[in-house]
């Protein structure tokens, strides 16, 4: 599904060159969960950004499904974001100024999405994440934990093909991360919903099947989970 070839990320810094990727090669295949780990500054986010076409690389080769990246138009690389990639962030990002209804109405107008199936996608989005009491409410009037089950809803209500999480539980206390964790697994388990995810944590970094670990913006680690990692932890 993801096929990430000599990918590199560099900017001007003066007379040289700062790096932020080098040369990540990385193949995920459909169905599998992937935490991408390292210290801070390894390039775990600009490489999620990449992956969900929010940024480019500088060199490298970067294949949805087969597809060079590189090869879209803005316009076919906005439509394949919008119709195939979940993003949940740490911050939430929901929008502040609109009810729970209708930041999960906001992807599906993008779609152009008639009113009646808009109506039934959020409406089944409500009652799967047990938000239906909470549809009027605003972001501001939500815990944290609350947010974030929005912001997966609202990742997931596009029917995407894969979602990517950067920290989905950073912000979040031990409790309401296990049940984003225990959401997001059984997106993959149970519907194979490719995930590939950015965290610190080795027990949330459990939840996956693989670990991919990057330092100074190269891979130096690529490895399986052992099974009931996450439980065990």
């Amino acid at each position: 599904m993801i096929s990430l070839r000599n990918i590199t990320k560099s900017y001007r810094n003066g007379f040289k060159r700062a790096f932020v990727l080098r040369r990540v090669s990385l193949e995920i295949e459909a169905g599998e969960f992937v935490t991408i780990m390292g210290p801070s500054g390894a390039g775990k986010s600009t490489l999620l950004h990449i992956m969900g076409l929010l940024d480019e690389p500088s060199d490298g080769e970067y294949q949805f499904r087969g597809t060079p990246t590189s090869s879209l138009s803005e316009k076919q690389r906005t439509e394949l974001h919008r119709t195939q990639i979940g993003f949940v962030f740490q911050a939430y990002h929901l929008i502040d100024d609109l009810t729970v209804y209708e930041n999960l109405e906001t992807p599906l107008l993008y779609k152009g999405l008639g009113r009646s199936e808009r109506k039934s996608k959020v409406a089944e989005m409500l009652d799967r994440f047990s938000l239906v009491a909470k549809q009027k409410l605003f972001p501001s009037q939500l815990s944290g934990g609350q947010q974030q089950l929005v912001g997966v809803a609202r990742a997931l209500i596009i029917e995407p093909r894969v979602i990517l999480a950067d920290e989905p539980t950073g912000n979040l206390q031990s409790a309401q991360g296990e049940e984003i964790m225990q959401t997001l697994r059984n997106l993959n388990r149970n519907e194979g919903v490719t995930i590939v995810q950015v965290t610190h944590s080795e027990k949330q970094a459990g939840y996956g099947d693989r670990i991919v670990r990057l330092v100074d913006g190269a891979v130096d680690e690529d490895v399986a989970v052992d099974a009931g990692a996450a439980t065990a932890a």
